[in-house]
């Protein structure tokens, strides 16, 4: 049975493409002109911040609601400072210095400098707790492993980030901290004694006012113990959602990892997250042409039309990703 043009519409309007080049491909253009929701920019679109105001303007002339996100975390990961690395100090050497002041400046200046060039939403603060010297993904791009401190510098990062205009997102829920195993390669689990500890800097970022929040490819068994916190409605809806509270835009980490597209595909996996709870399906990482751009859409819109995700869950999810829009397209006060 063919799709009909408003439900392709609607997955579009909840996915996160990357693409190749310093400016628009085609497709892109194309798809952002049929509703797409937003893209995903990496260090491979940068050449420097004319090119990127310019790559986002013709990305806005195509749909001046677009999303444009990066990982712009300073320090170890850096997209607009790709060439020479970052400027500023990350969130460990943050971290250490432990003023909550100038964490908040710099990340508003940070976020000035995203507006500047049209970033939106920015895939920061890594609100992980690194309590697990063998973790190979964190490190130092957490503010430390004491998890009051991570709190209140996520919470500082979040205000000033958004003070800018620009949509924060902490990352990587329920926290990929306490973890030896790298989501890419395999699905990373989190020990349960450590759950709440891991949950603490999320609690801050979410009364500081967040507007995303990054699921991790984890596994909680605590809450779940068959499916990574991105698939999961336990993580998502039950945790995030209804016992922190969360009411802002849950996008997925790049959906083509192993840890959660291995057992399902990118396409499956994407239906899966969207009705566990995710609003937002980011990809592009790894697999950033318009192939698979179309087949996430499509397999969105046919597990919709085959009864296996609600229309209204995907409606839903559409509707945080437009007022997310909205809010970083109005006057730029949080």
């Amino acid at each position: 049975m063919p799709l009909s043009g408003d439900l392709l519409r609607l997955a579009d309007a909840v996915l996160f493409p990357g693409f190749a080049g310093h400016a628009p491909p085609d497709w892109l253009r194309r798809r952002l002109g049929e509703g797409l929701a937003g893209v995903v920019l990496f260090s491979r679109n940068i050449a420097g911040p004319e090119q990127v105001a310019r790559l986002t303007a013709a990305l806005r002339a195509e749909n001046p609601a677009v999303l444009v996100g990066a990982d712009e975390e300073s320090g170890e990961v850096t997209r607009l400072e790709a060439a020479g690395g970052s400027s500023r100090p990350g969130a460990y050497a943050l971290g250490v210095v432990d003023d909550v002041a100038l964490t908040e400046a710099v990340a508003a200046d940070l976020g000035g400098d995203l507006a500047r060039v049209g970033v939106t939403i920015d895939f920061a603060p890594s609100a992980d707790v690194n309590s697990n010297p063998d973790n190979p993904v964190i490190g130092l791009r957490a503010f430390g492993a004491d998890p009051d401190l991570v709190a209140r510098h996520t919470r500082a990062f979040v205000r000033g980030l958004q003070s800018a205009g620009v949509a924060a997102c902490a990352k990587h829920f329920p926290g990929h901290g306490d973890t030896s195993v790298d989501s890419h390669h395999g699905v990373p689990v989190v020990a349960e004694q450590g759950i709440e500890e891991a949950l603490r800097p999320f609690r801050g970022a979410i009364a500081a006012g967040v507007k995303a929040v990054m699921t991790g490819h984890l596994l909680v068994p605590s809450y779940d113990a068959e499916r990574p916190a991105t698939l999961s409605p336990k993580v998502l809806t039950g945790l995030l959602r209804e016992e922190l509270g969360f009411d802002g835009v849950i996008i997925t980490d790049g959906i083509e990892m192993a840890a959660v597209s291995g057992a399902y595909g990118i396409g499956g996996a994407s239906a899966r997250a969207i009705a566990a709870g995710a609003d937002a399906i980011c990809v592009g990482g790894e697999r950033a042409d318009e192939a698979t751009a179309a087949a996430i859409r499509d397999a969105i819109a046919s597990a919709v039309a085959e009864g296996l995700l609600p229309e209204e869950r995907l409606a839903d999810a559409a509707r945080r990703v437009r007022e997310l829009a909205a809010w970083t397209t109005s006057s730029g006060s949080p």
